[in-house]
């Protein structure tokens, strides 16, 4: 039995499949690149800045984050006074100041590019449902290209203002794609492959991180000359991705449950399923259109205040906020700053490793989401996790008493990432539209893409800040917080492993119902005693 369904799995993985779920996850590439491309040229860019701003000596041959051919100071994340970028002589106020100025402008540059994802990200279900999905995605991409232009062209103008601006135009559109593509993926995908697809969201950010940080080695594109390139380059995958989307098929569920084009949903399904007779799917269509037509069309406000969804909710939110709030994208931002705290002699090529690492341990979660289930890599990842955040404070802290401590902290940053692609970087990327039928997944979608993002700019926007508070003993703040991930996820994530949307609701509803006879039960109780 175990081979038959294997093999119609297989069946279903068609080469039609394969290039819509590429071309759509080609948008998580974009944002994975912009992640990542802003940390390996960090120190390039911030003396570029200086110059701009008249608060660093034109003079300054600037090099990027690998220290190599001399080292441009900037402001160290545990308070360290050497390789303050040095003002020029001026009052002493301004030689206060220049630091903060600059540290400012980079924490705005990285965490702005949240800013864009969250406005946008509201507005994913409206423009999913009014343009389908992939005419949606395709219109979107005039975002991606006109932000990486503004960011291409950083040295023809006020480089701060236009590499900001570029940053939150690419934000508007890395905000609507994390909500479409894998709206799009879980739609287009069989029940059997939907975990595994799913995964591949996780892959592509990590492949952009990992190319954005291979590019940004100095000797490449992250030096003086050509970083605008460098910020810029991902526009090349927004123009792969526009023409790639004129041959996919549109979503055979949208088609079918939204607009009600029976004909053109089959064709769909027998693009992206091949010959396997496709009724059974629209069957299953069928019965979640008139599950979705008697709940009406579910509002942001409706999915809040309808006790139908709440638990739902609760989950998708959580899970997004566990994502974020782990401490994973304090690596991705600041990786270079922690490698150099930890004494490596050149971090940007540890960052890289780190990026490889990411890359290898996405491939294996692909194959291991089928096999072990959400549920149960989430609570690993997270446990792993925060024993890695344990580690790390410790290495971190007694660093200057022994020297073999940095060893414990590389290898800790580095089982954290490993821990993360686990489980906690996938899962709540797909999951979401797992949680939710046809009639809420989108205004759900919406909702937990701005908790992603807003969560994505507090990260981005405060870590320096919280770093040069709690020096070394930064990660114990995320350890804490991912304790209570973890206990959270133990109570209230329920498996959605080879489920259907009416299964998982109904997992949901059982909970409900075992929450409200626990508590009558104990009120019984409580009056017996009474």
């Amino acid at each position: 039995m175990d081979k038959k369904s294997k093999m119609q799995s297989e069946k279903h993985l068609t080469g039609t499949l394969v290039l819509s779920v590429f071309t759509a996850v080609l948008g998580f590439f974009q944002y994975g690149y912009s992640l990542g491309v802003i940390n390996a040229p960090q120190k390039v860019i911030e003396a570029h800045y200086g110059r701009v701003l008249g608060i660093a000596p034109l003079d300054r041959h600037a090099t990027n984050a690998s220290g190599e051919d001399g080292t441009v100071p900037v402001t160290e994340p545990w308070g360290g006074t050497e390789g303050t970028l040095a003002p020029p002589a001026d009052t002493g106020e301004d030689l206060a100041s220049s630091p903060h100025i600059l540290t400012m402008y980079w924490s705005l540059s990285v965490s702005v590019f949240a800013v864009g994802g969250m406005v946008s990200s509201f507005t994913v279900g409206w423009i999913g449902d009014r343009l389908g999905r992939v005419k949606a995605m395709l219109v979107v991409n005039v975002l991606s290209i006109v932000g990486n232009l503004l960011m291409g062209l950083a040295k023809f103008g006020p480089s701060h203002m236009l590499i900001i601006a570029g940053r939150a135009i690419t934000g508007l559109y890395c905000g609507l794609s994390s909500g479409l593509v894998p709206m799009y993926v879980s739609e287009v995908s069989p029940t059997a492959l939907r975990g595994a697809l799913g995964t591949l969201h996780q892959l592509a950010i990590v492949t952009g991180i990992l190319i954005s940080q291979v590019l940004g080695l100095d000797f490449l594109l992250g030096n003086d000359e050509l970083w605008p390139l460098l910020l810029g380059l991902s526009g090349v995958a927004a123009l792969l991705q526009f023409f790639l989307l004129l041959l996919c098929p549109e979503s055979p569920r949208y088609l079918y449950i939204k607009l009600g084009k029976v004909e053109e949903a089959k064709k769909s399904l027998k693009r992206l399923r091949g010959n396997c007779d496709p009724m059974k799917e629209i069957a299953e269509m069928e019965k979640e259109k008139q599950e979705a037509a008697s709940e009406k069309k579910v509002s942001i406000r409706q999915l809040f205040t309808s006790l139908k969804y709440r638990q739902a909710v609760i989950v998708a939110l959580m899970v997004q906020i566990s994502q974020q709030f782990s401490g994973i994208n304090a690596i991705f931002y600041y990786s270079t700053n922690i490698f150099e705290r930890a004494g490596v002699d050149q971090p940007v090529y540890a960052t890289i490793g780190v990026g490889v690492v990411n890359t290898v341990f996405t491939v294996i979660s692909v194959f291991l989401v089928e096999k072990a289930g959400r549920r149960s890599l989430f609570l690993a990842g997270l446990m792993g996790m925060l024993i890695s955040a344990v580690a790390m404070t410790v290495g971190l802290a007694l660093l200057s008493q022994f020297a073999w401590m940095s060893y414990v902290s590389m290898v800790a940053i580095f089982l954290f990432v490993i821990f993360f692609e686990v489980g906690p970087g996938p899962i709540p990327w797909f999951i979401v539209a797992e949680l939710f039928s046809q009639g809420p997944r989108p205004a759900a979608i919406a909702v937990a893409g701005f908790c992603n993002w807003a969560c994505n700019f507090i990260v981005g926007m405060c870590f320096q800040y919280i770093a040069d508070l709690c020096g070394p003993y930064v990660f114990v703040i995320f350890a804490a917080l991912l304790l209570v991930f973890f206990l959270f996820a133990y109570l209230k994530v329920p498996e959605t492993k080879g489920k259907s949307f009416e299964e998982i609701a109904a997992v949901f509803r059982r909970k409900k119902f075992l929450a409200k006879a626990m508590t009558e039960l104990e009120d019984l109780q409580s009056s017996e005693k009474a």
